[in-house]
C-alpha cells in the first residue's frame, strides 16, 4: 500500500492516494491557490505570432 502523499501516512481506498477526506482537500486547496503550476514561459513573455489574425 502506498503512503499517502501529504503526510506520509498509509493510503485509503476511498481516498486513493490520500489517507483521508482532510489530506485530499488540503491538496484540492493548494490546485485551486495555483500552487502547482506546470513550469514553463509566461503567455505575457510569448512574442505574438504575426500570421495570427484577430
Amino acid at each position: 500500500m502506498a503512503a499517502c502523499p501529504l503526510c506520509g501516512k498509509p493510503s485509503a481506498a476511498a481516498y486513493r492516494p490520500f489517507c483521508s477526506k482532510r489530506c485530499a482537500d488540503i491538496d484540492l486547496a493548494h490546485w485551486l491557490r495555483g500552487d502547482y503550476v506546470i513550469p514553463g514561459t509566461s503567455q505575457d513573455e510569448v512574442a505574438p505570432d504575426p500570421d495570427e489574425r484577430d
